[in-house]
């Protein structure tokens, strides 16, 4: 079916506006201290760039946004064609002026005709003494066990089947996926072949260092800890394997009856078993922290009401350089030069327009925010109120999958502590008088009602579930059960055992 001019017009836009509109979507998403390592590469790359210094007035210095206007009929054109856009786009939103130039001035250079050619080597050299002088990051479980694999006696198929297992661990070094989730489509279509291929390589990986990585489950873990020449190898594992849900709950005369060991040798076992590791991948993702640095600050008004402010104290102001927008305008200027400097240009532009567009779109998103939280700001965690990002997008008149990216891994600094914009998007349920309360709201609730409950006779999930709903929160008694182990809580007959007096608790 043949398509209408305005269907192939819109289909040729999409084509120019999708790689420009996905590199604005990562400025977006760029926290400030990657946003001032992407703003410091971008100078170094990019000639036409510049810092402008507060209060110059350097002649011929304009803006990106000057030199976006469309020039006068018949003033300072190359080969025929404005400097940057139609006039018919000077003033849309989003970047669309940079687009144009991105279809008609493509991003990729030409070594060859760059006038700057000799600067290449000495840019590498300081890109490359600044990776020398980095911290060297930890290592982690992946290139670890990656490391380990090389060293392997493994086929090529067994090798990238390994490589498939090493790669879906999580961060305690578990297998939490289905061996049948990790079939290559692309690989022979024999669904059982390849399930061996995958059981094969899996065993080589619960081979490797650490003891107990790539375990489906905690038994799994153990077992693969326990070696045959350790002390009580056969009974640490039928201990594992048959009874390790009683060990957890202390229910050391059922295994006693149901084993013949003494309740003494059962302890004695359980204190090897306390050596093993339960996470074995863990100890690679504990050293690196991040530098976290607030890229919005919320203050209070003489008023009473909250305005936020941005973090850009560390922002360069940026502009097109004068010296290459004279080079670009003069008839002098080689073709090829030309050509390279409006492609520089371009990238340059789009970078100042995106930035001011992260400026604009993050202010809009943080003060959408703190006006539904204020509660939080004024009166604590408790008073957190449910929240959904389509709120916030609704309000500012925004797709939601934006205002995720704006707030993704951005922090907001409160009188209450730094905070991440994502913690102030929470669910909810409905309180007793029909008001909605969020969750984190709940959890604290039940946080203070088990650390004020009878150390005698503490709350079972049940008797949570009464103390919740006298404090006007209604919830059900699997999601008590579910938050209290979330928080890493025991269950009321374990918090009996441990809040009793040394001398009168029963045996671990």
């Amino acid at each position: 079916m043949r398509m209408s001019f305005g269907q192939e017009m819109r289909m040729a836009q999409k084509q120019v506006l999708a790689p420009r509109m996905i590199q604005s979507m990562e400025i977006l998403q760029l926290p400030l201290l990657a946003l001032e390592e992407r703003i410091e590469q971008e100078i170094q790359n990019n000639e036409t760039l510049e810092v402008e210094e507060a209060g110059a007035d350097v002649p011929g210095g304009e803006s990106a946004a000057t030199l976006a206007e469309q020039p006068p009929a018949g003033e300072r054109t190359v080969d025929e064609k404005p400097l940057v856009v139609d006039q018919e786009h000077a003033n849309q939103a989003d970047f669309e002026r940079s687009y144009d130039w991105a279809s008609e001035y493509p991003d990729s250079d030409d070594d060859r005709s760059r006038p700057s050619a000799g600067r290449i080597e000495e840019v590498s050299d300081r890109y490359l003494d600044a990776m020398a002088n980095m911290e060297e990051r930890p290592e982690t479980l992946f290139n670890h066990l990656h490391d380990q694999l090389a060293n392997d006696d493994l086929t090529e198929a067994e090798r990238q089947a390994a490589e498939r297992i090493i790669f879906n661990l999580d961060a305690n070094g578990y297998l939490p996926v289905p061996l049948e989730e990790l079939v290559d489509p692309e690989g022979p279509p024999d669904r059982a072949t390849q399930l061996a291929l995958l059981e094969k390589a899996l065993r080589a990986v619960q081979g490797m260092d650490p003891p107990g990585v790539a375990a489906r489950d905690l038994r799994e873990c153990l077992l693969l800890q326990i070696r045959s020449d350790m002390p009580n190898a056969r009974q640490l594992r039928r201990l594992v394997s048959e009874h390790l849900e009683d060990l957890a709950g202390n229910r050391l005369p059922l295994i006693e009856r149901k084993t013949g060991s003494s309740i003494a040798e059962i302890e004695r076992l359980r204190e090897q078993l306390h050596a093993l590791n339960p996470k074995p991948g863990a100890i690679f993702s504990v050293p690196f922290v991040p530098t976290v640095k607030p890229d919005v600050h919320v203050e209070q008004q003489a008023d009473g009401s909250w305005k936020v402010r941005l973090e850009e104290v560390d922002l360069p102001n940026l502009r097109i350089s004068p010296l290459y927008r004279d080079m670009l305008l003069s008839p002098d200027t080689d073709p090829a030069t030309r050509e390279y400097i409006k492609r520089k240009v371009n990238s340059a532009q789009w970078l100042i327009e995106s930035i001011e567009q992260r400026r604009s779109t993050l202010l809009k998103t943080a003060q959408a925010i703190v006006d539904h939280q204020t509660r939080f700001l004024a009166d604590g965690p408790e008073a957190l109120e449910p929240l959904k990002m389509q709120q916030i997008a609704d309000r500012i008149g925004m797709h939601v999958t934006t205002v995720s990216r704006a707030v993704d891994d951005k922090w907001l600094q409160t009188p209450r502590g730094l905070i991440p914009l994502r913690r102030f998007f929470v669910g909810g349920t409905v309180s007793a008088d029909g008001d909605e309360v969020a969750w984190d709201t709940v959890r604290l609730k039940l946080q203070e009602i088990i650390g004020n409950e009878p150390k005698d006779d503490p709350y079972s999930d049940d008797a949570l579930v009464e103390e919740l709903g006298r404090r006007g929160i209604t919830v059900a008694r699997r999601t008590v059960t579910k938050y209290r182990k979330a928080m890493d809580i025991p269950s009321s007959r374990q918090r009996r055992d441990w809040k009793l007096p040394r001398g009168n608790r029963p045996a671990e």
